[in-house]
């Protein structure tokens, strides 16, 4: 019962869309589909930290007040900084891709920590999963069983990302957002400045 409702919370909170989700779009979009993976991949492994930091039960985290304000600031600065990169990004099609822009780099090691830096800057992760640890689970649940809760939500957060680049990623989806690309870009633009400015004043 115990790990339905976690499982269940979790996957609740990954139906929401958040910067992660906008960046995933932009990059399944323009980018060859290795390349959301990667972003897949860095968005995951932020999520194994701070479950880690659940795991071994460092719960004291949430008091370091100097600690969570500057992954505030900090994660603010970096959505802004995507943010504007969108926003500022020329109309182009998908087959004509031009200029030296931060979001479309052919790189994997780079997109993996876009994909990151996306997760480990929002101090809402690390509340989210700390939360988790303290409410619902019991202080008897094991620690093996506490790992394989960690590692299930680490799986479902991978391979749910996965999904949506492979789904945006199909040849008829992308055909069909293809003529909208621009504003597509400029609206996840949009909300991820929005978040950035949002999430300093959000508790």
């Amino acid at each position: 019962m115990e790990f339905l409702l976690i499982a269940s919370a979790h996957f609740l909170a990954l139906l929401s869309p958040g910067p992660d989700f906008f960046l995933l779009i932009q990059a399944a979009l323009r980018l060859p589909l290795r390349y959301g993976f990667a972003i897949s991949g860095g968005i995951a492994t932020a999520n194994g930290l701070y479950l880690l930091f659940a795991v071994t039960g460092i719960e004291v985290i949430k008091e370091f007040g100097l600690l969570m304000a500057f992954l505030r600031y900090a994660g603010a600065a970096y959505l802004v900084f995507i943010g504007i990169i969108l926003l500022r990004a020329p109309k182009q099609s998908l087959e004509n891709i031009t200029g030296n822009n931060h979001l479309r780099t052919h790189h994997m090691g780079r997109q993996f920590m876009l994909g990151f830096g996306s997760a480990i800057l929002n101090p809402k992760n690390a509340i989210f999963y700390l939360s988790l640890f303290t409410v619902m689970v019991a202080e008897t649940t094991g620690f093996l069983t506490r790992c394989f809760y960690a590692l299930w939500m680490v799986s479902i957060v991978f391979f749910w990302d996965c999904g949506v680049v492979l789904f945006i990623g199909r040849p008829a989806i992308r055909a069909r957002l293809g003529g909208a690309i621009f504003y597509i870009e400029k609206l996840s633009g949009c909300v991820l400045a929005c978040f950035g400015l949002i999430l300093p004043f959000t508790s």
